[in-house]
């Protein structure tokens, strides 16, 4: 407390000088509408910054939750969207296609992702008890991914479409004709489409989609588009080179496509085989 009153003694006419200073600056203000506006003003501005930089940290922050949130809004749409068909109401998807069977998605998010390997594997966090089975499709918000291999309780291996041994149905936006999606172990971001007949009209930019010619992928899926293609040594189906919607390096939330459909689907296709 000596210390203080010392200090206030010491200082005496510096801070008589700066309280006199103040006071006329307040005097000032009040008394000249100028003045007055320029120094609310500066006040707002100051305010403003403190808490826009205050906000901008918490938001940051937030960032998480707000993806979360709008992963699980993005699952509802889809599931809403897979309850319409063609013969009802016209539904909007990745290249205004639309679906033909309803599907259930489920959302989930990758733990691990190869993609310089010649046969590679994603790995995601739901598994059997979020009702993931081998040879349902997986897709980003952009386009397909891979399909399920094997399940644990809570995880899914996930064949890439990266991986040597992956065949997808696929085909041109433009018309019905379809052929095998593969890929040679080359870019990651570059996959190829074979078997596409030399009838078909092709140029580059065309876009490439799932077919729906089987219960894994919903027609429409987008895939990429068409980069180069020439005449295989026959001189009778296309090879095609297309760039990926998906950029293969960074994946990070998938939605994982369950067939309501698949059993029954199964089912006749085994009668036939039996009969």
């Amino acid at each position: 407390m000596q210390q203080i009153i010392n200090f206030l003694i010491r200082n005496k006419n510096f801070l008589l000088f700066l309280f006199l200073l103040l006071l006329s600056l307040l005097f000032t203000i009040q008394s000249h509408s100028y003045h007055k506006s320029k120094f609310i003003s500066s006040t707002n501005f100051l305010t403003g910054g403190i808490y826009g930089w205050r906000y901008s940290i918490s938001d940051y922050f937030g960032l998480k939750e707000k993806n979360r949130r709008l992963i699980e809004e993005n699952e509802k749409l889809r599931n809403q969207l897979s309850l319409f068909s063609k013969e009802t109401t016209p539904v909007i998807y990745i290249d205004t296609i639309s679906f033909n069977r309803p599907f259930t998605f489920i959302k989930g998010n990758v733990y691990r992702n190869d993609y310089s390997k010649a046969d590679n594997y994603i790995l995601i966090n739901k598994g059997e008890k979020d009702s993931i089975k081998p040879d349902m499709g997986v897709i980003t918000d952009k386009g397909i991914i891979g399909i399920v291999e094997n399940t644990s309780k809570n995880y899914s291996r996930v064949i890439s479409i990266l991986n040597s041994n992956s065949r997808i149905n696929a085909g041109l936006k433009k018309s019905n004709q379809y052929g095998s999606l593969m890929w040679n172990g080359k870019d990651p971001n570059i996959v190829q489409l074979e078997t596409i007949p030399r009838q078909a009209v092709l140029k580059k930019g065309d876009t490439i989609i799932t077919n729906g010619r089987s219960t894994i992928f919903p027609k429409g899926i987008g895939i990429g588009t068409i980069l180069n293609y020439e005449l295989d040594k026959n001189q009778s189906y296309y090879l095609i080179d297309v760039k990926l919607f998906n950029d293969m390096t960074d994946i990070g939330f998938v939605y994982a496509i369950k067939s309501n459909e698949a059993i029954e689907v199964k089912k006749l296709e085994n009668s036939k085989i039996n009969e």
